[in-house]
């Protein structure tokens, strides 16, 4: 029985409920964690409560972290993952199935793998364009490109860092548009809401839909150093961008409302920008550091309408 605050959504991180007495935070992609499990200060079970019963949803508790844990591993899939469709696109230890946009291997100048994450490594002193992408940009793009497909993801970034994660990308479209090896595709914000001057346009907020659709302000988004929780689908016409279990972006490509919002947009003048394409996923190199780890992605060309 939850005797205050609510339950959080599936997925929360750091949100902390009284059980009878006991301390439970969720992890990402956990429904049931316990990553804490220890007697409130001052809590004495009232007259009349079965204290044995405190001590066996401790134990229950204990049993649920040790099964959980085993089984949410970041860069692993489960059982239920395998079974309806998922696939990793990073192992947590290398950057097979990566490579740079416009190369044939991985810039290692720009990225490395840490602590079973893909890391940018901050490149401050390089030479950067007007909008403060690196003038030779190392945008890590996935080998395999993907139509229609629902994508997981947890990124953390540094105090004031700035990137992004870009989907529907064509690689022949970037680089006869983007000198600098830039990708261009839509592209899901990653950002420091709160530090970096982005934060003064709703469009370059974290989780938003970047230039286009600002995120919705009901989101909840995790303190600089915490990972977030991000998911993408992209099925169709339609599209939907997830930040910590809450939907913040949703757009349906080729209507009057997403045609407009195009118009305002920085990639007004790329022609072909918002046609769907079998595209690729792509980490942006906007210089600074910012982290990525559990990336899976499942397709789903064949539940398009």
């Amino acid at each position: 029985m939850v005797e205050r605050g609510e339950f959080p959504a599936p997925g929360a991180i750091g949100l902390i409920r009284s059980f009878r007495g006991i301390r439970v935070s969720f992890e990402p992609g956990c429904s049931v964690a316990v990553l804490a499990i220890e007697p409130e200060p001052r809590y004495n079970p009232p007259m009349g409560t079965n204290r044995p019963a405190v001590h066996l949803a401790v134990i229950a508790a204990a049993c649920a972290l040790t099964a959980c844990a085993e089984a949410q591993k970041p860069n692993e899939l489960t059982a239920a993952e395998r079974d309806a469709g998922w696939r990793l696109l990073f192992d947590g230890n290398s950057l097979t199935g990566w490579r740079g946009l416009g190369y044939d291997s991985v810039p290692t100048a720009h990225w490395r793998v840490v602590d079973g994450a893909i890391v940018k490594i901050p490149s401050a002193k390089v030479a950067r364009q007007a909008d403060g992408q690196p003038a030779a940009g190392g945008d890590l793009m996935s080998i395999d490109a993907f139509r229609d497909f629902e994508r997981s993801f947890e990124w953390r970034v540094t105090p004031g860092a700035n990137s992004g994660v870009k989907y529907n990308v064509s690689e022949q479209l970037s680089l006869a548009h983007a000198g600098n090896h830039a990708a261009l595709g839509f592209e899901y914000q990653v950002l420091d809401d709160v530090l970096h001057p982005d934060n003064k346009v709703a469009t370059h907020l974290a989780g938003g839909l970047y230039d286009i659709i600002a995120p919705d302000a009901a989101k909840r988004l995790r303190p600089v150093g915490e990972w977030n929780g991000a998911r993408i689908v992209l099925r169709g016409n339609h599209g939907e961008h997830w930040l910590n279990d809450v939907k913040v972006v949703e757009f349906e490509l080729g209507t009057p409302r997403l045609d407009s919002l195009l118009e305002k947009s920085k990639y007004k003048p790329i022609p072909g920008f918002a046609e769907r394409h079998r595209g690729h996923i792509i980490l942006q190199d906007h210089g600074d550091e910012v982290h990525f780890r559990g990336i899976k992605i499942r397709d789903l060309t064949s539940a398009s309408p």
